[in-house]
């Protein structure tokens, strides 16, 4: 089918699409985490000592025996089998924000050719794919390419139903024969470890005498398109690409502000109700879900959870939002920006430290006792941006959040804290040497009689801010859509470990001076605010004031792009962080930064070839088919005596020109391939290829309104965005 009768067709059925046929949703307490092998289930399935000991494993990180494994492997199966389940997998998450499932089937045969369900012990703990086929940074090769997964029974096994059958989903950590981390689970699980190890020094010299295992939360606000599939069947670029490379801004956008909180469109309801169920069944807090701010933009927000099986989670979900989404006839897209000219989509990562003995220790008290505990860790915070803020940027950095970070929906590439006025005032306090009691935000009266007050939050929101304290929790807006949540908790919580060391440190060295603890946390928090507190800023993080101020005044770093951002990887200062914790060695590191750069320059390299291909066989041909209609239609007039004015023709003409030589342009650029470093190679398509690809968009995009709208070969943005 030709490109712009794909696209007429397309309208057609999405216009007179019959609505699908929904059924009575099913209650929550019959569905809820039915399809999760958890410690509900397991109680029920297993001895008390066996229970006991994988509850202690699951809630401290103590060790498993190989005997209450083997007892939990058997009770596993029987409880899968039961679901109709045949096959188990090993679920990971390698480091290319995908998930990876190696399926097994539970049948083996006996001797008699007999077929015999079996999963023991050692094929729940243990199983190999090849270490070498996933991007490994150098870790793995063909010749030496052995890798294991292995279970992390913190995490619980669930059963992923398809069309095609139910699976048992085991998740797992995934290693090489050499031991190094080759996921994005083991550094997260590494870095909490360390950071409880830091959290207990200092909660012990505060005189904390019953402290339980600390752990870090997470609640990860999803974003993402919807654009229905007849639609993106029809962009290659939509297809490979996960963004438009091409399209003209449409007459509406979103300037209207009408599409946040808006009614949610009566299809995509019934698609989010479906997807909600599935979650439901998987044990998945989902929360909150409605429009976002750009049209066909919507959001889901899970409740908040133990990082790991957050991180977990949060993988499940996007997999989940992405299927269903297919069952409803939609395409479910998660790049940052896949639209140009309207708000891209984030992933605003809600995180917070706690356990079960001192609470949430970032929820501030209401006295300046109470608050000792929430400001060390408060202040350990703006001691971990300030030190490593590029660390932020950088696990935070791809190709598509570049296109997002610094616009209007998205915090700037600068890293700093927000606190709001009162919090902030507090540590402006304590930088003078004081600490003065912590005010609520009193009352808010409407002045309406029939709206009942209501108790105010002590200070404002700021979403211009990439770490914003928000009540009770710091959230990390500038996480990209696209991207698993474990790389930016394995920053944050490494380094909070790394100054929870150091305020142990400093704090121990005060008390032991003989100094009364009040005044102790007083002049640590002193010290530290006149070292880091530069990264405090409660202004507009978008202004170009700002901007400038926080790199000459502030010592700040603006790393716009990946290609400026991910080298901050091999920094000194990040690889002894993370070596001085264990969280990754210097070779895993490393191997990090291989790999993401990598992944990033593949990114612009595919982009740049679907820029060239779409703009010579697609769009070229169409303002040709015009050009050629216009010049038979000016012809066939002159004959009557009639004469046509000619402007647009020749603006066609000179636009196809244009773009074809710019195309000219970016293909000879795509072409050089000797760079002195990685770094230079970045550079490059950051700043020449990038440039070129938008080169040609604009000239395509000035075609696009020139051209009769009947030969337009691509689905237009007004189409994609407005029906459903």
């Amino acid at each position: 089918m030709s490109g712009n009768t794909s696209r007429l067709k397309a309208v057609e059925y999405i216009t007179s699409r019959q609505p699908t046929a929904v059924e009575q949703t099913e209650s929550l307490d019959d569905i809820w985490a039915i399809d999760v092998f958890n410690l509900a289930k397991m109680e029920k399935a297993l001895s008390k000592g066996a229970f006991d000991s994988i509850k202690k494993t699951i809630q401290t990180g103590d060790a498993l025996d190989a005997e209450t494994a083997e007892e939990v492997a058997e009770a596993m199966k029987v409880w899968a089998l039961a679901k109709g389940v045949k096959f188990f997998s090993h679920i990971f998450y390698p480091m290319t924000n995908a998930t990876a499932e190696k399926h097994d089937a539970f049948i083996v045969t006996d001797l008699d050719g007999g077929a015999i369900s079996k999963f023991n012990g050692s094929l729940l703990i243990k199983g190999e794919p090849d270490g070498s086929s996933f991007p490994n940074g150098g870790i793995r090769v063909t010749n030496a390419a052995r890798g294991y997964t292995a279970w992390d029974p913190s995490s619980p096994a669930y059963v992923m139903r398809t069309e095609n059958g139910t699976t048992l989903m085991i998740p797992c950590v995934f290693a090489s024969w050499t031991g190094e981390a080759l996921d994005k689970k083991i550094p997260l699980l590494r870095s909490n470890a360390a950071m409880n190890t830091a959290a207990q020094k200092v909660l012990s010299l505060m005189g904390e005498s019953e402290i339980a295992p600390l752990n870090s939360s997470c609640g990860a606000e999803q974003e993402y398109f919807l654009v229905d599939s007849k639609f993106a069947n029809a962009r290659p670029d939509l297809l490979l690409a996960g963004r438009t490379l091409f399209g003209a801004a449409p007459a509406k956008g979103q300037e209207f502000d009408d599409h946040y909180f808006g009614a949610i469109p009566s299809r995509v309801q019934v698609y989010m109700q479906d997807a909600e169920d599935q979650l439901y069944r998987l044990g998945i807090p989902a929360k909150t879900h409605h429009n976002e701010v750009a049209p066909g933009q919507f959001e889901i927000a899970p409740y908040f959870e133990a990082a790991n099986v957050a991180a977990d989670h949060q993988q499940l979900l996007m997999t989940v939002l992405q299927n269903t989404a297919k069952a409803h006839g939609f395409i479910c897209l998660m790049h940052e920006k896949p639209f140009a000219g309207i708000n891209g989509s984030g992933k605003h990562v809600n995180w917070s430290v706690g356990n079960s003995t001192q609470g949430n220790l970032l929820d501030p008290g209401h006295t300046p006792e109470e608050n000792l505990n929430f400001l060390l860790f408060c202040g350990a915070v703006i001691r971990g941006v300030h030190m490593y803020g590029p660390l932020l940027r950088a696990v935070i950095a791809s190709a598509s959040n570049d296109h997002r970070l610094g616009a209007n929906e998205a915090p700037p590439a600068i890293l700093s804290v927000y606190l709001g006025g009162q919090l902030e005032s507090v540590f402006e306090d304590i930088k003078a040497g004081k600490l003065a009691p912590t005010d609520d935000g009193g009352i808010m009266d409407l002045g309406l009689s029939q709206i009942i007050n209501f108790k105010r939050d002590s200070g404002d929101r700021n979403r211009t801010s990439p770490f914003a304290f928000t009540g009770n929790r710091f959230e990390f807006r500038a996480v990209g859509s696209s991207q698993s949540v474990s790389g930016p908790l394995i920053a944050m919580n490494t380094m909070l470990a790394d100054s929870l060391d150091w305020i142990a440190a400093k704090l121990e060295a005060e008390l032991s001076g003989g100094a009364e603890k009040t005044a102790a946390v007083i002049t640590v928090l002193k010290e530290l605010m006149s070292l880091h507190g530069n990264a405090v800023f409660g202004g507009d993080g978008y202004s170009a004031e700002w901007h400038e101020m926080a790199v000459k005044e502030r010592g700040l770093k603006n790393l716009p792009t990946s290609a400026d951002a991910l080298p901050y990887l091999q920094d000194e200062s990040i690889v002894k962080l993370f070596e001085s914790t264990g969280v990754l060695t210097p070779v895993e590191l490393e191997s990090r930064y291989e790999i993401y750069a990598e992944q990033y320059l593949l990114s612009i390299e595919v982009e740049a070839k679907l820029v060239v291909d779409i703009a010579k066989t697609l769009i070229y041909p169409a303002a040709i088919s015009y050009l050629t209609e216009l010049s038979a239609a000016g012809s066939g007039m002159e004959n009557m005596g009639i004469t046509l004015d000619n402007a647009t023709a020749k603006i066609i003409a000179s636009e196809a020109n244009a773009m074809m030589a710019a195309v000219v342009e970016l293909s000879e650029a795509m072409e050089k391939e000797t760079f002195s470093s990685t770094e230079e190679h970045m550079q490059y398509v950051a700043k020449t290829i990038r440039a070129l690809m938008d080169k040609v968009r604009v000239h395509a995009d000035t075609l696009e309104c020139e051209v009769a709208d009947i030969l337009w070969p691509l689905p237009k943005y007004q189409e994609m965005l407005f029906i459903k």
